[in-house]
C-alpha cells in the first residue's frame, strides 16, 4: 500500500475538526446575537462558561485536540517509516470513524453513555494503532 494511504485518515480528522469548528461558531454568534451578550464577557473561558448555555461543539472541538493529537503522531510516524500496511491503514479509518460518531453524539443529543462508548471505542482503537505501529518498529529490517 501506498504510504501516502496513511495520510488520508489525517486529512479526514482534520476536515472532521474544520466541521466541528464551523458548528461552534454558528451556535456561538447565535447565541451571542440572542442573549446580545456583550463580546468583552466572553473575553475568557470562564466568561465563555458562563454566559454560553450551549456549549457542546465548543466542547468537542476541545475534544478533538485532546487524544487525537497521539493520532497525528502515530500517522506520521507511520508515513515516515512506511509502516503502511493493511491493519493499520484499517486501524486509522477506524478512529476517524469513531471520533466522528463520538462528534455527532457531543454535538447532537449528548448522551453521555453513548458518547462515552464511542471514546472508549476510539481510544481502543488508537491503543491499537500504537500496538501495530511499535511491533512494526521492532520487527522492520534494521530494527
Amino acid at each position: 500500500m501506498s504510504p501516502r494511504a496513511v495520510l488520508w485518515p489525517v486529512v479526514a480528522l482534520a476536515a472532521l475538526t474544520f466541521c466541528v469548528s464551523v458548528v461552534m461558531f454558528r451556535r456561538r454568534v447565535a447565541e451571542i446575537r440572542a442573549k446580545r451578550i456583550r463580546l468583552q464577557t466572553i473575553a475568557t473561558s470562564s466568561g465563555i462558561a458562563a454566559a454560553l448555555e450551549n456549549t457542546s461543539a465548543a466542547d468537542n472541538y476541545r475534544n478533538l485536540f485532546e487524544s487525537p493529537v497521539l493520532f497525528y503522531a502515530a500517522a506520521v510516524t507511520a508515513f515516515v517509516t512506511e509502516a503502511t500496511g493493511t491493519l493499520l491503514v484499517a486501524l486509522l479509518w477506524a478512529y476517524v470513524a469513531l471520533r466522528a460518531v463520538h462528534s455527532a453524539i457531543q454535538c447532537t443529543t449528548n448522551r453521555v453513555y453513548r458518547r462515552f462508548q464511542a471514546f472508549a471505542a476510539s481510544m481502543g482503537v488508537l491503543f491499537a494503532i500504537w500496538v501495530a505501529l511499535a511491533w512494526h518498529l521492532a520487527t522492520a529490517a534494521g530494527a
